[in-house]
């Protein structure tokens, strides 16, 4: 059976970057903008709140930039401080470059797999006859909705109930089936064959 799994954002992942305060290393962002102009030129930072003292940081996003190469749009929505503008600025190699900066994007995305996908326990014994007995084959597409890097081997056994060493066993056994790497970590499409 075809389907089509989503790895979708729930919030805005913390931004990893040593606090000043204290000794934390993570800040909290809701998507708030500070800009201040210099006669022509403009500079816009990201606001983000330490998870522990809440001590605040600004992550550039614009320095000394002349407004007129700036679209309405793009600093009308710094004004309003656009919470979609702030989650792809923070995806943006060049920001997280200039600031410094890592993503953690645990507990800050979901899978969606429109339904229970799960096997079912008398699947899981490992018989070598399995396609020769006509069982099921799930193909599914794995599609992100932003760049969120998780390991292959976590989206499928979340998607299908398993646990990790079983999806392992299964890759290893030749019944999980993927043109793509399952031990490192991903963040875009891929799509995989699990013979049940």
């Amino acid at each position: 059976m075809l389907k089509t799994w989503v790895v979708t954002p729930t919030c805005l992942p913390l931004v990893v970057r040593r606090c000043h305060v204290c000794a934390s290393d993570r800040f909290r962002t809701d998507g708030k903008f500070r800009v201040n102009a210099h006669h022509k030129l403009l500079d816009a930072w990201l606001l983000a709140l330490c998870t522990a003292c809440g001590g605040t940081t600004k992550l550039t996003v614009l320095e000394r930039t002349q407004v007129r190469s700036i679209p309405a749009e793009s600093l009308n929505r710094m004004h309003d401080n656009d919470a979609s503008l702030a989650a792809w600025l923070l995806q943006e190699p060049g920001v997280r470059r200039r600031n410094r900066i890592a993503l953690d994007w645990d507990n800050a995305w979901r899978l969606d797999t429109a339904g229970s996908d799960h096997v079912d326990d008398e699947h899981r014994d490992g018989d070598a006859n399995d396609a020769a007995n006509g069982d099921e084959v799930l193909d599914v597409t794995v599609r992100f909705a932003a760049r969120i890097p998780v390991r292959p081997v976590r989206l499928i056994a979340e998607g299908c109930g398993l646990p990790r060493a079983e999806v392992e066993r299964l890759a290893a056994a030749g019944k999980l089936i993927s043109a793509v790497r399952l031990s490192g970590r991903l963040s875009g499409d891929f799509t995989f064959l699990l013979k049940r």
